[in-house]
């Protein structure tokens, strides 16, 4: 079991650029080390399903999902901690659920952002 976590660690830490996260983000290490731990934690699951937002999915997918996530994918969810302004009651599922609905949704977020702050640029009628 040793190994699998250490390997796991190794390659969560690899995939996230981890220590260029923590250079980057000094004021932000306790977050970056929860999600990590997060992240780490919901990859070494062995229950068969894993609840995300209220919704049961297979571990296999959940763990695949987590596995690709990369240092964007992680301030993508920081950033969505950052601009929440509603409460958040379980600070954990919101994370999980942020990082795992992250590789789908980080490109419409940060098109919203930017059509937001720039609406000169939007195109219409595509």
């Amino acid at each position: 079991m040793g190994s699998e976590v250490e390997a796991y660690t190794e390659l969560i830490r690899e995939n996230l650029d981890f220590e260029i996260l923590l250079e980057r983000y000094p004021y932000d290490r306790e977050l970056l080390e929860g999600i990590f731990d997060l992240i780490l934690e919901t990859v070494l699951c062995k229950n068969k399903t894993v609840v995300v937002a209220s919704n049961e999915y297979p571990a296999e997918l959940v763990r695949s999902k987590f596995l690709k996530l990369t240092s964007a994918h992680v301030q993508y969810a920081m950033d969505c901690m950052r601009t929440n302004t509603t409460k958040v009651h379980n600070i954990k599922k919101y994370l999980l659920a942020a990082l795992f609905n992250a590789p789908s949704t980080i490109s419409g977020y940060y098109q919203a952002e930017v059509n937001h702050d720039m609406p000169q640029f939007v195109v219409s009628g595509r």
